[in-house]
């Protein structure tokens, strides 16, 4: 219950942290970045209502105080989440398989299946980063893609939309995965 309560929180520190009189859409004058966005959104199979949390998900710290970082929080605990409860609904004896859930929750959501989630949609080269921050390099394409993830929670107000939007990117690495081979 605990960490339920942190991720409210956080999530509500976020909603406030954002103003509401922001644009539904992206701007019809389309920069690369916002192109970018869109084509993101496509792949993704989810529309933001409020595309400025997708700018800031997209966003690295060393690019701007308003970033990614706090969603990528929440992100990341949508992705354990999701990971664990799909290795739950394959094993209903979590007493006997604790440590199997736990190894799932941390594979799915880990580095080596975040950075070729994230490759796959095409994140670094998506990603605003400053330069002398190489926006190929893991921590910079995990934080962003776990960002993502917390940018549809946040959007949808619903870890449910995250999930699906991280389960998605997961189908798809492992389909081009499945193609190189």
């Amino acid at each position: 219950m605990g960490i339920m309560a942190d991720l409210l929180s956080l999530l509500v520190v976020i909603l406030v942290a954002i103003p509401s009189s922001r644009s539904h859409a992206l701007p019809s004058s389309s920069s690369p970045f916002d192109a970018a966005l869109a084509t993101l959104q496509n792949q993704i199979a989810y529309r933001f209502h409020a595309p400025d949390l997708l700018r800031r998900a997209m966003t690295h710290a060393s690019y701007s105080r308003e970033n990614g970082r706090a969603l990528a929080v929440l992100g990341l605990a949508a992705s354990q989440s999701a990971a664990a409860l799909r290795a739950l609904a394959a094993d209903h004896d979590a007493s006997a398989s604790a440590s199997a859930v736990s190894r799932r929750a941390r594979d799915a959501s880990g580095e080596a299946a975040c950075v070729a989630a994230a490759a796959r949609v095409g994140i670094p080269s998506i990603v605003r980063v400053a330069a002398g921050t190489k926006p190929t390099a893991p921590l910079v394409v995990c934080g962003a893609l776990r960002a993502l993830i917390g940018a549809v929670a946040v959007d949808a107000n619903s870890t449910h939309a995250a999930e699906e939007v991280f389960w998605k990117l997961h189908v798809l690495t492992a389909a081009s995965a499945k193609a190189a081979m």
